[in-house]
C-alpha cells in the first residue's frame, strides 16, 4: 500500500509542475485565456475496513472482513473559445487496492487465493461549456472501470439552464455503462453442467448494461434557503447478479445465485440546505427509492458545517437508511428450491442502517504550510453500522491546489 501511495503522490506533483508554469509578461491577455490553465488539483485518499457475519461467498454465513486503500487525482483545466465561452475540463485516476476474507473463500481449499486481493484501476475524462448569454452549461464525460474479474465502460452527458435571475436551475443528465464480468464460480461448482470454466481454467464472460437518466430542479427561495428536487430512472439488464455467491437450499445442497436478468429502479430526492448567518449552514436530504424486485427504501441525510474560525470548520453528519428485501432473499438454508430466482446477499435483505462521523476542513489565508496554493485540507471519518450486524469505518483525506 505504501508503494501505491508514492506512486500517487508523486504522480500529483508531476501534474502540478507541468501546469504551474510562469506566465510571460506581454503576452496578449485574450490569447492566454484560450489556451487551458489548471483552475484546481484534488487528491483524495482513504482507508475503509469493514466486518460482518453474513458474506454472499459462503451463502449468508461466514466473515465479510474486508479493508480498501483507495488514491484519486482530480484535475480540472478551463479556457475560453473564441465567442467567449468558459470550457471545464476535468481529468482524474483513480487507484482502489483491497483485501476480503470472503472472496478467499470462492476456493476455500486454498490458503490464500488469488482473490483474496485485487486491484481497481478508473480513469475518466470530462468536459463542460458554459455560455453567460444563455445561463446554460453542457457537457459529457468518458470513463473505465478495470479488476481482475470486472471491466467497465461508462459514458455521460449533461444539460443544465438556469432562469434569467439566475435563482433557478433546470438539470438533466444521462448515464450508459457497459460492464463485462469474468463468471468465477465456487470451486465445488465449477465441473457442473453451466460450472463456468471451459476445461482449460479459463473463465466464462457474461454482460451487464446499466442506463439511467436523472432530471433536477434547484430554486432559491430566499437568501437563507435553497431546495433541489431529484428523479432518477434507471433499467439494468444482462447477468445481474454474481456468480461466486453461493445459496444453501433446505436439502443441503449449494447452488450459484440466481437473478432476473432485468432490474428497473426509481428514486426520488429532495435537498434543503439553510443558512443560519455566517457560520452555520443546516444541509438535509430525503430520498425515495423503489424497484420491482421489491426493495422499498427511505434515507435521511443531515449534515451541519459550522465555521469555528475563519480558517477552520467542522462538519457533523448523520445518515439513516432503511429497505424491505427482494422477493428472492432467504438465510442460509433458507430456500426450497420452488422458485426461479434465490439469493442469499444480506445487501438484498431488509434492514436499518446509521452512519455518522464528522468532517474537518483547513483553509489557511496563506496556504497549509505556508504554500499558498494548496488552500484547502479536510479530514473527513464516518463509522457505519447495519441492523445485519455489518459494522465499517471510513477515514478519508482531502488535499486541495488552487
Amino acid at each position: 500500500m505504501r508503494k501505491l501511495s508514492l506512486t500517487v503522490i508523486g504522480l500529483y506533483l508531476g501534474i502540478l509542475a507541468a501546469f504551474s508554469q510562469v506566465k510571460s509578461p506581454g503576452t496578449d491577455s485574450l490569447y492566454k485565456k484560450r489556451k487551458l490553465q489548471l483552475d484546481e488539483v484534488n487528491l483524495v485518499s482513504s482507508y475503509y475496513h469493514q466486518d460482518g457475519n453474513n458474506a454472499a461467498t459462503t451463502g449468508g454465513t461466514g466473515s465479510e472482513k474486508l479493508s480498501d486503500f483507495s488514491n484519486a487525482i482530480e484535475v480540472k483545466l478551463i479556457n475560453w473559445d473564441k465567442k467567449g465561452r468558459k470550457q471545464n475540463w476535468t481529468g482524474e485516476i483513480g487507484i482502489d487496492h483491497y483485501t476480503s476474507a470472503s472472496s478467499d473463500k470462492i476456493d476455500p481449499k486454498t490458503l490464500s487465493s488469488a482473490s483474496s486481493a485485487d486491484t481497481r484501476v478508473y480513469p475518466s475524462l470530462g468536459w463542460s461549456r458554459e455560455n453567460e448569454k444563455k445561463r446554460t452549461t453542457f457537457g459529457f464525460g468518458v470513463s473505465s472501470s478495470t479488476e481482475f474479474d470486472y471491466q467497465s465502460f461508462g459514458l455521460n452527458a449533461h444539460f443544465e439552464k438556469q432562469t434569467k435571475d439566475k435563482s433557478g436551475e433546470f438539470g438533466a443528465r444521462a448515464q450508459v455503462y457497459l460492464d463485462k464480468l469474468k463468471l468465477i464460480y465456487p470451486v465445488e461448482l465449477r465441473d457442473t453442467p453451466g460450472g463456468g470454466e471451459d476445461g482449460n481454467h479459463g473463465y466464462g464472460r457474461s454482460s451487464r448494461n446499466s442506463m439511467s437518466g436523472s432530471l433536477s430542479w434547484s430554486q432559491i427561495v430566499n437568501q437563507r434557503l435553497q431546495v433541489m428536487f431529484l428523479l432518477d430512472l434507471v433499467y439494468q439488464t444482462g447477468y445481474l447478479g454474481l456468480p461466486f455467491h453461493r445459496v444453501y437450499f433446505n436439502d443441503g445442497t449449494v447452488h450459484v445465485e440466481n437473478l432476473p436478468d432485468t432490474r428497473f429502479k426509481l428514486p426520488l430526492g429532495f435537498r434543503a440546505n439553510y443558512f443560519l448567518g455566517d457560520k452555520i449552514i443546516l444541509r438535509s436530504y430525503y430520498r425515495f427509492y423503489k424497484d420491482n424486485w421489491g426493495i422499498t427504501s427511505h434515507t435521511i441525510n443531515l449534515e451541519t458545517p459550522v465555521k469555528l474560525t475563519p480558517f477552520f470548520s467542522i462538519s457533523p453528519f448523520y445518515r439513516y437508511y432503511s429497505q424491505s428485501a427482494v422477493e428472492y432473499f432467504a438465510p442460509y438454508l433458507g430456500h426450497d428450491g420452488s422458485k426461479e430466482y434465490y439469493t442469499s446477499n444480506y445487501d438484498l435483505s431488509k434492514f436499518t442502517s446509521h452512519f455518522f462521523g464528522a468532517g474537518f476542513r483547513i483553509t489557511p489565508m496563506n496556504g497549509l504550510f505556508g504554500w499558498k496554493h494548496f488552500n484547502m485540507l479536510e479530514i473527513r471519518y464516518g463509522h457505519y453500522s447495519r441492523s445485519t450486524n455489518l459494522n465499517s469505518d471510513i477515514i478519508s483525506l482531502n488535499l486541495k491546489y488552487k
